[in-house]
């Protein structure tokens, strides 16, 4: 039997109401392509809400400004005291003015990280809500449209045809003489041949047949060959 690859049921990791699906039954898809959205209008408005907060500095430009002042505040402050012009408590309450405005530009800049990454946060989660093919190959089946609700999340099903895998068994008689690496022709039951290499030979028997598994692999960038269709195949021992 001819069959792909792999075969996986993609799924939506959030429950919502899917909003859109961008391919259908039979169309090629590749590795990272967005098949699938859901409503994501909330998380679409926090991602703009993080990303102004995160562009804005302006509560560090306000506290750097704020810390020069306070420190050309101690500096004459400093000279002024050495002349004999300004007191001690004078040049303290300046001194003590200065430390808080230093904390409060540390504060702004922890803050400016913070909402940096609440941004990270915000993107990811609206990323959830975006779904990707994981592989290269051809949708299956499409098990939720527009409107309906993801419960249970499977959107859709999809399956790689490129390469395809042959399942196959051979007799007890070649048992030793198949290994992997070797080469194998495929005779599907419409069709040409094709040339295929052998990727797993099992190491138990099954006594009631008196056969062995056998899985070959089979090139098939331009898929012309279609999965599921039985074939023959003959070993190159």
């Amino acid at each position: 039997m001819i069959q792909p690859e792999q075969t996986v049921t993609v799924a939506s990791p959030l429950i919502g109401v899917v909003s859109e699906v961008s391919v259908d039954r039979g169309d090629l898809v590749e590795t990272g392509q967005v098949v699938a959205r859901l409503v994501s209008t909330t998380d679409q408005a926090a991602v703009a809400l993080a990303k102004a907060r995160a562009d804005s500095d302006a509560e560090v430009k306000g506290s750097q400004a704020r810390l020069d002042f306070e420190t050309r505040r101690v500096d004459r402050g400093r000279e002024l005291r050495a002349k004999g012009v300004a007191s001690v408590v004078d040049l303290d309450e300046w001194e003590s003015s200065l430390v808080v405005a230093q904390a409060n530009l540390v504060e702004a800049r922890v803050n400016h990280t913070l909402a940096k990454l609440e941004l990270v946060r915000a993107q990811a989660a609206l990323e959830l809500r975006t779904i990707r093919s994981p592989l290269h190959g051809v949708v299956v089946e499409v098990m939720l449209r527009p409107g309906e609700y993801a419960d249970p999340p499977q959107v859709m099903k999809l399956a790689q045809i490129d390469p395809l895998r042959i399942e196959s068994y051979a007799p007890v008689s070649m048992l030793g003489k198949l290994r992997v690496g070797m080469p194998a022709t495929v005779v599907p039951e419409v069709g040409t041949e094709y040339e295929a290499k052998i990727v797993v030979v099992d190491r138990v028997v099954d006594a009631a047949s008196g056969t062995f598994g056998v899985r070959a692999t089979m090139p098939n960038p331009d898929h012309a060959m279609l999965a599921g269709l039985r074939c023959k195949i003959r070993f190159q021992p």
